[in-house]
């Protein structure tokens, strides 16, 4: 297990990480605070049409929690993680009647295909090893009709980029260009992609079509690209 990964484990970093950690590297990496990132989640999820809801590597809960106050009255989100501090703080200060934890590994969700009207995973994927495979497993449980959301790192396509992957990789951190998983996403059939860039963080959402868009013959749409 790589440093990275071993600090995310730490039972002191699950007390101080949604208070102190998350807001400062995060503010550092894409500009945005926290009130920006919880207002992305809600308006590119459509929470107020979805009624099952999974935040993939939820840390100690606070935006799962966040999330369930915007779901109907009968919906329901569900955190997974594999860290048993974090999950424990999420139980602790984050559970409530529509909102729950589960232990699980990202790249092998515990869930049967399309079960989920909306599915995220904000500022983990670049912790995850085989992220590929997480991202995957992502669109193999969103429903029909259901949005993805996914924030992670981004490597511009410049010398500063080529720097910041060998000084993340030092960590076990992976840093992404922005084409990957526009692609991945694409390519699994989702659409209306769009990514936005911000300093060294990409914004991505999705839809999973109603009905297989070879079946209207349509086809796949790029995906806009917004820097900032």
């Amino acid at each position: 297990m790589n440093l990275a990964r071993r600090t995310m484990n730490a039972p002191a970093l699950a007390a101080v990480y949604e208070r102190i950690w998350r807001p400062t590297l995060f503010y550092l990496a894409s500009g945005r605070g926290t009130g920006a990132d919880r207002r992305f989640a809600v308006d590119s999820l459509r929470l107020d049409k979805a009624h099952r809801v999974l935040d993939i590597a939820c840390g100690p809960g606070n935006f799962t929690h966040y999330l369930s106050e915007y779901v109907p009255s009968d919906g329901y989100v569900t955190g997974i993680d594999y860290s048993p501090p974090m999950l424990a703080r999420a139980l602790a200060d984050n559970a409530g009647p529509r909102a729950g934890y589960v232990r699980g590994d990202a790249r092998f969700l515990p869930f049967a295909d399309g079960t989920f009207d909306a599915v995220c995973c904000f500022g983990a994927l670049y912790l995850i090893p085989d992220p590929l495979v997480a991202a995957r497993e992502m669109v193999r449980v969103l429903a029909p009709g259901g949005r993805l959301a996914v924030t992670t790192s981004y490597r511009p396509d410049n010398p500063i980029g080529e720097l910041t992957r060998h000084t993340a990789a030092v960590s076990g951190l992976r840093m992404f260009d922005g084409r990957i998983f526009p692609e991945l996403f694409a390519s699994a059939g989702l659409v209306d992609i769009d990514q936005q860039t911000h300093r060294f963080f990409q914004y991505i959402t999705a839809s999973r079509p109603e009905t297989n868009a070879a079946e209207r013959g349509n086809g796949r749409p790029a995906a806009a690209n917004h820097a900032h």
